[in-house]
């Protein structure tokens, strides 16, 4: 089952020159929206992409998790042909798409969506996060482990310390961090979010480690090295937190490839 259904029309397509996706970022900037939702989100999706180097194709992860508790609920993992260069700023022309197609094959649709990667904190203020906010109409927010645009005073070495990420005069985010002594995370708005709403949210989902949870989740999943028949080993080598039970999962892979749509325990 999917919510394919209830997802929004497409908002542009996707054979575009680097030069024309430069000017799509531009425009479409404008449509990122900083205002939060009324209620804090009850289930995220964290979302992450492998494309190894080299390689033709890339793999996406959608992780779907209640908030509290911080539980996985369902997984879904697809395989395509990479279907764009490697441009520096251009990144969610690379991984979206194969994104969308994970998240579109989660059971429901999540609260809100997190991943490892940029909204507003990006030269033009259109990252992979906002990108992606903006095509599923969610709430979205990056988190990223290292900075693409912007500088930031300094930050206590407390859990939730914060300081804002200033780029060309502008706060397009901020370093957050989720562990007494240990590097920061970066966080900037993807949209239908504001800043303190995107830390509330990143401490809420960063009780243990220094990443979001349905982050690492996510990561994991699109980590796993299995043939696509192997289902029974991917669940084994992707377990959701400590004492739970196994999610449902979902795989897609591409052309040539097995598709296999089952459920978990």
């Amino acid at each position: 089952m999917t919510w394919t259904g209830r997802r929004p029309a497409p908002l542009h397509d996707w054979a575009l020159t680097p030069r024309e996706a430069v000017e799509l970022q531009r425009r479409l900037a404008g449509r990122v929206s900083q205002t939060p939702p009324r209620r804090p989100p009850r289930t995220v999706a964290g979302l992450d992409v492998s494309v190894r180097r080299g390689e033709t194709s890339c793999r996406a992860g959608a992780v779907l998790m209640t908030v509290e508790p911080l539980a996985v609920v369902a997984r879904a993992r697809v395989e395509r042909p990479v279907p764009f260069p490697y441009v520096p700023g251009l990144l969610s022309f690379r991984e979206l798409p194969v994104l969308l197609e994970a998240l579109a094959r989660l059971p429901e649709p999540p609260d809100a969506l997190v991943l490892d990667g940029h909204g507003r904190a990006h030269p033009r203020r259109f990252g992979l996060a906002c990108h992606l906010g903006v095509w599923a109409d969610l709430p979205a927010l990056g988190a990223a482990k290292s900075i693409l645009c912007g500088t930031h005073g300094p930050l206590g070495r407390e859990r939730g310390a914060t300081a804002p990420l200033v780029h060309r005069g502008e706060t397009v985010g901020v370093a957050l961090r989720t562990r007494d002594g240990v590097q920061p995370i970066y966080l900037s708005v993807g949209h239908r979010l504001d800043l303190p709403a995107a830390v509330a949210l990143a401490l809420r989902l960063a009780p243990r480690y220094r990443l979001l949870e349905p982050i690492r989740q996510a990561h994991r999943l699109v980590s796993v090295e299995l043939p696509a028949a192997h289902a029974t080993q991917v669940d084994a080598a992707v377990r959701p937190l400590d004492g739970q039970a196994e999610p449902s999962i979902a795989e897609v892979h591409g052309p040539g490839l097995t598709r296999r749509i089952g459920s978990g325990r």
